[in-house]
């Protein structure tokens, strides 16, 4: 058995996602930036879910201990697959989906799927499940100077974040049966290496002087470099009193979209060599809430529609306290906004990913 860890078998959904294959590969290599999760787990086996048709050769170069199922949270079969003979294992329940086609995937893959799936780890007799949830269940922060915290009350954010809130209770509903430990996980937006294209986007508006910034663009954003929140993951699961726990996970302190935005820009100018044009798209606060009215109305449909409901958030404070997380689990986010952007810029440079 792994010294580090209390199984010698871990679990994860969502393996070729952005979140899932950083975490796959902290979990085999290591964190560099945090002592005691600092080198190889060179004996902990590995098991990835990935999509039916996703490519897994790259979740086998990282470690010839990660073994790959394919299957869909949605189906029942496939869990109990991705389960199978892992009694004791440490589950960490990464997938889920934040930018559908139709409102529906977000209760089919986010709700159900989530049920699916610690039901088969019920079954199954694996220990813990670390499951990822979101800001949205709480919503926007009520008045300006606000942090969430982990009593804070559920508000939920349309239907993702309804979706979260459901799978929330579901998690604690199973810790209460007492036959699978749960810890629920929320971070805010993150960020860094591995991340999809819309991220890349903006950094090329950021460049393009079309970054758009709502109001005084003064409303805070608590954010989380990808390390950070893959700590708090592997902390999480470690730490025994958290079992049945929720925290929220994020960089130490957030930052305004002016913030951001500028420590990008000139990431993006001063060290890698791109020209910017020092210029923001600037909307009135009622540009997100006109926004608000479409995405509402589009929801309610059953459609959605991601641009407008990015736009419909540009202008909230959606931020968020650690203090928890740093007593009990000895969570310490090493990597602050300016080193974590730095990250994520040279990673597209050496994957020659254009801004």
């Amino acid at each position: 058995m792994n010294d580090r860890w209390p199984a010698n078998q871990v679990i994860v959904t969502g393996a070729l996602g952005w979140l899932g294959y950083r975490l796959v590969q902290t979990l085999a290599e290591g964190l560099a930036d945090h002592d005691q999760l600092r080198g190889p787990n060179k004996r902990l086996r590995i098991r990835a879910l990935v999509l039916p048709g996703q490519d897994p050769t790259p979740l086998r170069k990282i470690s010839g201990e990660v073994e790959v199922i394919k299957g869909d949270l949605r189906d029942t079969a496939a869990c109990a697959r991705l389960c199978a003979n892992a009694k004791g294992a440490i589950l960490f329940h990464t997938a889920g989906i934040i930018h559908p086609r139709r409102v529906r995937e977000f209760y089919e893959i986010n709700v159900e799927g989530g049920k699916n799936i610690l039901a088969a780890a019920e079954t199954a007799g694996v220990r813990r499940a670390v499951i990822v949830s979101s800001n949205s269940p709480c919503g926007g922060n009520p008045p300006p100077g606000h942090l969430f915290d982990e009593i804070s009350p559920y508000h939920p954010y349309r239907h993702y974040g309804r979706s979260k809130m459901l799978l929330e209770l579901a998690a604690k509903e199973f810790a209460t049966r007492g036959r699978l430990e749960t810890v629920v996980i929320r971070p805010p937006w993150f960020y860094g290496p591995f991340q999809p294209p819309r991220q890349t986007l903006f950094f090329g508006m950021i460049r393009d002087g079309k970054a758009p910034i709502v109001g005084n663009g003064n409303n805070l954003r608590s954010m989380s470099y990808i390390d950070n929140l893959c700590q708090g993951l592997q902390l999480a699961a470690l730490t025994p009193a958290a079992a049945g726990q929720l925290y929220w996970i994020a960089d130490r302190r957030p930052y305004s979209m002016n913030e951001i935005v500028d420590t990008i820009e000139r990431l993006l100018e001063n060290e890698f060599g791109q020209k910017c044009a020092h210029r923001r798209l600037r909307l009135p606060g009622l540009a997100s809430f006109a926004a608000g009215v479409g995405d509402a109305t589009l929801q309610a449909l059953g459609l959605y529609h991601q641009k407008i409901h990015v736009l419909s958030e540009m202008n909230q404070t959606i931020a968020c306290s650690v203090a928890r997380a740093e007593r009990e689990l000895g969570y310490r986010p090493m990597v602050k906004l300016e080193e974590g952007m730095r990250r994520s810029l040279r990673w597209c440079v050496e994957n020659k990913i254009k801004f």
